[in-house]
């Protein structure tokens, strides 16, 4: 047939060139027409599709095609806003009608509703009612699962979500063996916490009841990732839930969890300080029941909810470097909070990250445990936003919003981010709204203050009644097998609380991976050699200074790094930024790595360091250190993003993963680590003493008053020192470019690992009289106290300083010529060199 002029590929494509100008230069039936199809670059394919329909179809006529245009308007809508009749919250009624989703927003009526209309995704043929399409919408995307990912800007990545959601309307069939695990992991995570209730009445356990679901999500996640070749997940969450994922994830025997219940009353049980139990950590390897062997770690995680985010992408990081893998072995899991996901901005730093580079770890499932209540706070007090995860939606990710008691549609939610995940490297959020059915904790009332919520609760009955009653109604299970199944779980539980009273037993806890075996926390004032002969220095000098004949170097830059190479030829004025250097590159050489992170902390903050260059035509860049790294060492530097907390957590996270080489966070000024006081307190300086972890993460802080003005000038060593207890961090303030290497080199070779705290400088970046010789690299040490190197005899006074103020001091002596004064600097404030 002859086909209308408008119906005309190129015709369509005239019209969208108007409607992307002004949209109302188009009809009305354009304008669907444009807003039904992902036109351009992304909807090309669907044009072309939707003209081939017509193209064959004998009664084709203009007003036929521009009615289809409305049709494919309500797809577009429903898979863009279908989230918002869905039926997710297991505490309000179903929502049935939403104006942006009526007929008439699309120029439809009823009487539409039996004309046939071109589809290839809802029925067997190529078409279908107006009445198929909506039920199949509906039943994809107003259900049990609401999905938000047509802010996705890549085509191939909606699509592919389209056709794995599409078919099967979201509600995929499961075998029976499938829906008896299901129903099995549900009552073992009810009857695990009613068993506390049972025996440890008013002890603190932040029960996950109410949310039961997330034992299968996170279970068939297991399996699902060990199909995919995965090796180990890293998971992070915050208290609720914590002990039961133990129990009945990651497999922690009851017996083990049940002595902690009991070791709450005698605090000499406690390893170190210790830590409550819903803030421990916990490293295993599971046998799953697909055979597959998983390593799970659970990231200790103090009572600041959302901290542990970055931590866990920094251990993911890690063991990602060191298996040489690219996000496919290792698998970040997140799980949150509500309220905390919205509220706490340590998670946006955390989202922020997920594309960086040094930082991505192809991609973290994140998952919400969505009671919508946090402590005391309803949604509409803790959030300015229709939902929690809307802060998401920035990395045009997909998220998943899910009724908390469809435990089928939520291991295929789980499936089916997993997959995502896998398929494309990025992040996905899946939103499981339940509810708390006690309070915050167990010695709280929530009917003190959410009374009519409460009531709701109630009157809920537990989720594995709920699904066991589908599973008999589909006879699935009958009352004999759901008896067997609790009979076994409550004779394992009184077994193991039999044996925790009974039958003391120490469980050993797998603290680190492997490789931490030749590693301890025990710091020692004995003096490390790390010293390296002058040919090597020259040696590494030559190769770190030496560029390849087409780089194009800044003519400044060419002369500094001549006056560099220079300086170690000769033997004299090694300044600051070279002794870092070839501390670095001595460290490299022994096959350690470097990971250096900060805001600007490749070139410096003050134009000091250039690890990295740039090539001033074709702004390639260019790793001098690279030259030496021919023993196995690794040099990465990077240029964080504008974060403190989450770079900071993401640091820590990495130098507890990774104890073989030296993590280094730069502050760009000393004082920006108050962006990051969480992190310090919280992680760094305590994580020894609470959780056993060791970690070797150093921290350069610019100090002194050298910045502009107060507010970017002093990195509050006063702070620090406060901090320090049980010999927990090293705080140093060096005066040398030489003390400088040695301590680098210290924190590297010493078998002990301890956060380093240095008050980096910047006056004596370039003073004059802050260079070192190479015989004080070549033969030194690092020195605790640094005796006055004046010979004085019989001082009438001693002065103890540290720090840059040793210079002005000397300067004042020489011009008042007080050789009765002594001198004696103090590089390490703490621990303090000090006898007995």
């Amino acid at each position: 047939m002859d086909i209308p002029e408008a119906l005309s590929i190129d015709y369509i494509e005239r019209q969208y060139e108007l409607w992307k100008k002004d949209p109302e230069s188009v009809s009305k039936d354009w304008r669907f027409f444009f807003s039904g199809f992902e036109m351009a670059d992304k909807g090309k394919a669907e044009a072309e599709e939707f003209h081939e329909a017509f193209s064959t179809d004998a009664s084709c006529t203009l007003d036929k095609a521009l009615l289809q245009s409305r049709v494919e308007a309500l797809k577009y809508r429903y898979r863009d806003l279908g989230h918002l009749l869905a039926c997710l919250d297991p505490l309000s009624s179903c929502p049935t009608s939403h104006p942006l989703l009526e007929l008439s927003a699309f120029g439809l009526s009823y009487d539409d509703l039996d004309t046939q209309f071109y589809t290839r995704r809802f029925s067997q043929t190529t078409s279908a009612t107006l009445t198929e399409i909506i039920n199949q919408l509906k039943e994809t995307y107003c259900r049990s699962v609401g999905v938000e990912y047509m802010h996705i800007q890549d085509p191939k990545e909606r699509r592919w979500l389209r056709d794995r959601m599409e078919p099967v309307r979201n509600q995929p069939e499961f075998t029976p063996d499938e829906k008896i695990r299901i129903y099995n992991k549900l009552c073992q995570a009810f009857f695990f916490e009613n068993f506390l209730n049972k025996k440890y009445p008013g002890q603190t356990r932040f029960s996950l009841e109410g949310a039961e679901s997330l034992i299968p999500m996170l279970d068939a996640l297991f399996l699902r990732a060990s199909d995919f070749g995965c090796k180990e997940i890293i998971l992070g969450m915050a208290h609720r839930g914590r002990l039961n994922v133990l129990s009945n994830v990651f497999y922690k025997q009851y017996e083990e969890i049940f002595r902690e219940f009991i070791n709450d009353y005698d605090p000499d049980s406690l390893i170190g300080e210790g830590d409550v139990k819903y803030h421990n950590g916990y490293l295993t390897d599971i046998k799953l029941a697909n055979g597959k062997m998983l390593r799970a770690f659970m990231v200790n995680n103090p009572s600041h909810l959302e901290s542990v985010d970055p931590v866990v992408e920094g251990v993911a990081r890690a063991r990602q470097d060191i298996l040489n893998d690219t996000g496919k072995k290792v698998l970040p899991v997140l799980i949150h909070g509500d309220s905390a996901f919205s509220g706490q901005g340590v998670v946006m730093e955390t989202l922020n990250l997920s594309r960086l580079k040094g930082y991505k770890t192809g991609g973290t499932i994140h998952i919400i445990i969505n009671n919508q209540i946090g402590y005391t706070t309803l949604p509409e007090h803790a959030r300015s936003t229709r939902y929690s995860t809307d802060i998401a939606k920035m990395l045009m990710i997909p998220v998943f919003h899910v009724h908390g008691e469809n435990p089928e549609a939520i291991v295929h939610v789980i499936r089916l981010a997993h997959d995502y995940r896998m398929e494309f490297g990025k992040d996905v959020v899946i939103d499981m709204i339940c509810y708390r059915r006690y309070g915050h904790n167990e010695g709280d009332e929530p009917y003190f203050t959410q009374p009519e919520m409460y009531k709701r609760i109630r009157e809920r009955p537990p989720v594995h009644e709920i699904y066991k009653k589908r599973l008999m109604e589909g006879g699935d299970m009958d009352e004999s097998g759901a008896g067997k199944i609790k009979d076994g779980l409550e004779l394992c539980l009184e077994d193991a609380f039999k044996n925790a009273r009974e039958k003391p037993k120490i469980f050993p806890n797998q603290l680190y991976y492997e490789i931490w075996e030749n590693f301890h926390g025990n710091f020692s004032h004995e003096p490390i050699e790390t010293k390296i002969s002058k040919d090597k220095l020259i040696s590494i000098a030559r190769k770190i200074n030496n560029f390849p004949d087409n780089f194009n170097l800044h003519p400044k830059l060419k002369r500094l790094f001549k006056k560099r190479l220079l300086s170690v030829e000769k033997g004299t004025g090694i300044d600051w930024a070279n002794a870092e250097a070839l501390a670095f590159a001595s460290l490299v050489s022994q096959g350690a790595f470097i990971r250096l992170s900060g805001q600007d902390s490749p070139r410096g903050t003050f134009s000091q360091r250039h690890l990295v260059v740039v090539d001033m035509e074709s702004e390639d860049s260019y790793t001098p250190l690279e030259n030496i790294c021919d023993h196995g060492g690794e040099v990465t530097a990077l240029n964080s993003s504008l974060s403190e907390a989450g770079v900071l957590g993401f640091e820590y996270g990495y130098s507890i993963t990774r104890p073989e080489g030296l993590t280094i966070w730069e502050a760009q000024f000393g004082d920006f680590a108050n962006n990051a006081q969480g992190i310090i307190d919280l992680y760094i300086v305590s994580g020894q003493a609470k959780w056993q972890r060791l970690s070797g993460l150093v921290m350069l802080l610019p100090h002194g008053w050298d910045g502009l003005g107060p507010e970017h000038s002093s990195a509050r060593l006063e702070r620090f020192l406060q901090l320090c207890a049980d010999d927990n961090i090293q705080v140093c303030n060096l005066t040398t470019p030489a003390q400088y290497f040695h301590v680098l080199r210290r924190q590297f070779l010493s078998k002990w690992r301890k956060p380093l705290v240095i008050m980096a400088p910047k006056s004596l970046l370039r003073h004059p009289g802050a260079v070192s010789d190479i015989n004080e690299l070549a033969n030194g040490c690092f020195e605790e106290i640094i005796d006055d190197r004046e010979e004085i005899e019989n001082p009438g006074r001693v002065i103890f300083m540290t720090g840059k103020i040793y210079y002005p001091l000397y300067e004042r002596r020489e011009a008042l010529k007080a050789y009765d004064i002594a001198m004696v600097r103090v590089e390490q404030l703490y621990p303090f060199p000090q006898k007995g």
